[in-house]
């Protein structure tokens, strides 16, 4: 063998020897990839091969696991990792199973194939929201795990679903379980949003979804015939209304003066109305009923019986022979009234304590949000308890929902050093023992 080439073979040695984890990023992203090629999207999401997959990987790190259902077919799996002081605060890593349907002939790969293009993306339905970070968190563990650390708190790693469709059957139920006030949890971390900038994004608050659909009713009539209170012309003018009203809070956004997560979003996502025939729906023939569905976002600083005044006024009236009612309608204060925002100030431990172990794998949080659509983070501050939604990556478009859904294995593998920081600064973490105490100090 040539010195040349005995020098490169030593370096290689002396790298893995420094660094166990740089020779174990194909398995790393291998075993993202089989995660992501579990097809969990509604309406069949596969919960019960995710479970499996998951549990096999928490045996290989050797982690407690205990599946859990309140609803049937719909498992919860709570990871545990032991600490050496179980009865101060634990930290609960939490992330959902589930993901969005796919438009699949819109995507340039099969969406559960999990593809590795050329240029190291990884294209799959779930890989930016959050299938990623729920196995970020069990690849930091394993590191920590393997490298001799040991957990002072408990770490709980938790993986629930339904978020997609609200997360009654899953977060909402296990936040008021008697597991969930056994475990003592000081600190949630949930998911967040991809960044397009260096800096990752720390979200101490959301919106709440309201599920608005607004109805209307007439007499029929002939296609031809002019007459007022048809109902689809009172849905126009309701339809109008609304867009007038998202127009001007999108120009609060549009000129820098509230972010998106501060003002009331509201879009239309179906329209039904018409009379069915054999070849599609009859045109002579004004219907008698319409209806628009729309996704209304309200965030923790705005006045909800003002909005729920305008809609009953404004956008679905009765003298126009309108109705409302929502699908889902939650809300994102505490039981005074108060809106349910994390502090992200020297007051918060658990913030301070993000800021440094982000500085310490290199990255930087930018200035807090509100997140601007909603997640299971909500059921855990309704309960008092602080709440952080943060999803380690950086220079990535933001794809949620989106089709050709990707993330960078680069950016994958960095997220894993963060998550690797944070596991282990926070369950290092002795001083204020007791922090959570007065839990309805968000």
């Amino acid at each position: 063998m040539g010195s040349r080439n005995l020098s490169t073979v030593l370096v290689v040695v002396w790298v893995l020897i420094a660094n166990p984890a740089a020779g174990d990023s194909d398995s790393i992203i291998g075993r993202f990839q089989q995660y992501l090629q579990i097809n969990t999207a509604h309406p069949n999401p596969n919960y019960k091969e995710a479970e499996e997959f998951l549990v096999s990987q928490a045996k290989s790190i050797g982690l407690e696991s205990q599946s859990i259902e309140f609803v049937t077919g719909k498992p919860l799996l709570l990871l545990k990792w032991q600490g050496s002081s179980p009865t101060l605060p634990s930290i609960l890593l939490f992330s959902h199973t589930d993901v969005v349907p796919v438009e699949q002939h819109k995507w340039d790969y099969p969406a559960f194939a999990a593809i590795l293009d050329s240029h190291g993306n990884i294209y799959a339905r779930g890989s930016q929201d959050m299938k990623c970070v729920g196995m970020q968190y069990l690849e930091a563990v394993r590191r920590l795990n393997s490298s001799g650390f040991r957990p002072i708190r408990s770490v709980y790693i938790l993986f629930s679903p339904d978020e997609e469709i609200g997360g009654h059957d899953g977060a909402e139920r296990f936040a008021h379980s008697h597991i969930f006030n056994s475990m003592n949890v000081g600190i949630v971390l949930d998911e967040g949003l991809a960044s397009p900038a260096e800096h990752y994004r720390p979200f101490y608050g959301e919106r709440s979804p309201w599920w608005l659909v607004i109805k209307a009713t007439g007499p029929p009539g002939h296609g031809a015939k002019l007459y007022d209170n048809s109902a689809m012309e009172n849905l126009l003018k309701s339809i109008e209304s609304v867009r007038r009203f998202r127009a001007s809070q999108f120009d609060l956004v549009k000129a820098g003066l509230k972010a998106e997560g501060e003002v009331t979003s509201v879009n239309m996502v179906f329209l039904k109305a018409g009379t069915p025939s054999p070849t599609g729906f009859v045109m002579n023939l004004q219907p008698s009923e319409a209806e628009a569905g729309f996704d209304v976002r309200v965030p923790p600083t705005a006045d909800p019986e003002s909005l729920e005044r305008r809609i009953a006024e404004e956008w679905a009236p009765a003298s126009r022979n309108m109705t409302f009612q929502f699908k889902q309608k939650t809300t994102v204060h505490d039981k005074y009234g108060r809106p349910l925002l994390t502090k992200t100030d020297s007051s918060n431990p658990w913030w301070t304590l993000l800021e440094e172990a982000v500085r310490k794998a290199n990255g930087t949080l930018g200035k807090p949000e509100i997140f601007p659509a909603a997640t299971d983070s909500r059921y855990f501050r309704q309960q008092g308890i602080p709440a952080i939604g943060f999803s380690p990556m950086a220079n990535t478009p933001i794809l949620l929902h989106d089709h050709n859904e990707f993330l960078n294995q680069a950016e994958y593998l960095k997220g894993i050093d963060v998550y690797e920081s944070i596991v282990k600064v926070y369950a290092s973490h002795v001083e204020h023992a007791g922090m959570g105490e007065t839990k309805d100090e968000l």
